[in-house]
C-alpha cells in the first residue's frame, strides 16, 4: 500500500544550470588555456546559449514550474566598466521567455567564474572585487528587477575558497624558496641536512601563502554579499536576496571518541555556520545545495561507509538533507534547496535518490523546517569544471556532438511529483 506524502500548495520544482557550465564562452578564467584551476576551457557547452528555448520546452514537459541559473559576469563585463547592451539583451530575452511560460525565476550573480579582467586583478583577492561586483550587480537589478524573483550573489562561496586552497599557484614563493636551494647546492657537503628542512619550509610557506588568499577571498565575498543586499534593498523593496551555501551533514566516525566529535564540531562550523552567521542579518531566505555526508575521525580523516555511490565516488546518503534541513531551523528563515543532484550517466541511481532525499525534505517540513523549493542539479549535462564533460547530473542526457537532449526516465519520475506535488512510498 502507498503512503502519499504531500508537499505545500505553493511548492516550487525546480531545476538549475549555471551559465558557463552549459553556455561556456570566452571571456572569462575558466575559459583560457592559463585558468589556475579546473579542467579546462567548456567552448560552446551544450550551446544553452543559442537552445535555451529547447530547453525550457523541456522543463515545460517535466512539469517543473521554476528555474535557476545564472547570468555570466564576463559576457555582461568584458572590460570594466563597460557593459555589453547586446548580452543585456539577450538575458532580457531569457528571461522574458522563462516568465512568458510561468516559471519562477531565480538569478545567481557569482557562480564561479570572473572576467579575465578581474582575475588579472587577483579576482576575489583583490578588495576591490566588492565595488566591482556591487557594481554589476546592481546593473543587472535594474535591467530585470520585473523578471527575477530570487537573487543568489554567490554560489557556494566555502567551495570557492575550497578551489583557491588546494588549486591557486603561489610563483613568487616558489621561486624563493628555489633560491634558497640554489644556495644550498654550492655547498654539496650541506645538501642533505638542508633538503628534508627546505622541503618543510617550501610546504608551509605555500599553504601559508593559501591561507592568506583564502581568508582575503571569504573577507570579500562576506563584504560584497552585504554591500549588495544593502543595496538592492535599496532600490527594489520587498526584493529577495541570499547566497547558495553548500552545507553537508558530518558525523563523528566513533561516537563515543571525544577527538572525533570535536573534529565534526570544527569541521561543521567553519564549513556549515561561518559564512551563514556572518551574513544572517542580509538574507531574506536561505539558499542550500546538499551533496555530501561524512564521517570524520580525528583528525580530519573521511571514513564513509559507501554503501551506495555515484559515478564519482561520491556516497549517496539522502538522510543527511534531513540533518542539514533541521539545522537551518534556528535561522528562522525559508529555505530553497537550490541544488541537489547525482552523477549517474545510466540512469540506475537517480529516481531512488530523488524519492529518498524528497522524502527527508518532507519530513524536515513536517517537523517545522520552511522549505519553499526544490531545484535539481542539473537540466542537462553540462561541463563539471575540472571533471570536464564526463559526469552525467542531467534530468536530460547530452550529446555533445549533436547538441541533441534526451529525457532520461527519472526525469519522468521527477515531472510525475512535481505535476501531483507529491511523493508516494510503500507503507
Amino acid at each position: 500500500m502507498e503512503r502519499e506524502l504531500k508537499f505545500p500548495q505553493d511548492f516550487l520544482w525546480g531545476t538549475a544550470v549555471s551559465a558557463y557550465q552549459v553556455e561556456g564562452g570566452i571571456n572569462c578564467d575558466w575559459s583560457t588555456p592559463h585558468q589556475k584551476i579546473g579542467g579546462g576551457p567548456a567552448g560552446k557547452a551544450c550551446d544553452h546559449y543559442n537552445l535555451y528555448e529547447q530547453d525550457f520546452d523541456l522543463m515545460e514537459k517535466l512539469n517543473l514550474n521554476a528555474f535557476r541559473f545564472s547570468i555570466e559576469w564576463s559576457r555582461i563585463e568584458p572590460e570594466p566598466g563597460k557593459f555589453n547592451q547586446k548580452e543585456i539583451e539577450h538575458y532580457r530575452k531569457y528571461l522574458k521567455s522563462l516568465k512568458a511560460r510561468g516559471i519562477t525565476t531565480m538569478v545567481t550573480l557569482h557562480h564561479f567564474t570572473n572576467p579575465i579582467w578581474l582575475a588579472k586583478m587577483g579576482g576575489w583577492t583583490n578588495k576591490k572585487v566588492v565595488f566591482y561586483f556591487s557594481r554589476f550587480s546592481c546593473r543587472m537589478l535594474e535591467e530585470y528587477k520585473d523578471l527575477v524573483d530570487f537573487w543568489l550573489t554567490i554560489n557556494e562561496p566555502m567551495i570557492y575558497n575550497g578551489l583557491v586552497y588546494f588549486q591557486e599557484r603561489w610563483p613568487d614563493a616558489r621561486n624563493n624558496i628555489d633560491l634558497l636551494w640554489a644556495n644550498a647546492k654550492k655547498n654539496p657537503s650541506i645538501i642533505e641536512k638542508r633538503q628534508s628542512l627546505l622541503s618543510r619550509i617550501k610546504k608551509y610557506l605555500l599553504q601559508a601563502k593559501k591561507l592568506v588568499s583564502v581568508t582575503k577571498v571569504l573577507r570579500n565575498q562576506i563584504l560584497a554579499h552585504k554591500k549588495v543586499y544593502q543595496e538592492f534593498h535599496n532600490l527594489k523593496p520587498g526584493v529577495k536576496v541570499s547566497t547558495a551555501n553548500n552545507n553537508s551533514f558530518f558525523e563523528p566516525f566513533n561516537e563515543g571518541s571525544v577527538l572525533d566529535r570535536f573534529s565534526v564540531f570544527l569541521a561543521d562550523y567553519f564549513w556549515n555556520r561561518y559564512f551563514l552567521n556572518k551574513i544572517k542579518n542580509h538574507l531574506d531566505f536561505i539558499g542550500l545545495n546538499y551533496y555530501f555526508h561524512n564521517k570524520i575521525k580525528f583528525p580530519f580523516q573521511i571514513k564513509n561507509d559507501n554503501k551506495i555511490v555515484s559515478d564519482l565516488g561520491w556516497e549517496i546518503y539522502p538522510k543527511g538533507i534531513y540533518y542539514v534541513l533541521k539545522d537551518l531551523k534556528k535561522y528562522n528563515l525559508p529555505v530553497h534547496i537550490t541544488e541537489n543532484g547525482v552523477a549517474d550517466k545510466q540512469d540506475k541511481l537517480r529516481q531512488d535518490f530523488i524519492k529518498h532525499h524528497l522524502r527527508w525534505v518532507w519530513q524536515a517540513i513536517e517537523e517545522g523546517v520552511n522549505v519553499k523549493g526544490y531545484f535539481h542539479w542539473s537540466l542537462i549535462d553540462n561541463f563539471e569544471w575540472d571533471l570536464g564533460f564526463e559526469p552525467g547530473f542531467g534530468l536530460c542526457e547530452m550529446d555533445y556532438q549533436t547538441m541533441e537532449r534526451k529525457i532520461r526516465p527519472s526525469a519522468y519520475f521527477y515531472a510525475k511529483i512535481a505535476k501531483e506535488n507529491a511523493i508516494y512510498l510503500l507503507s
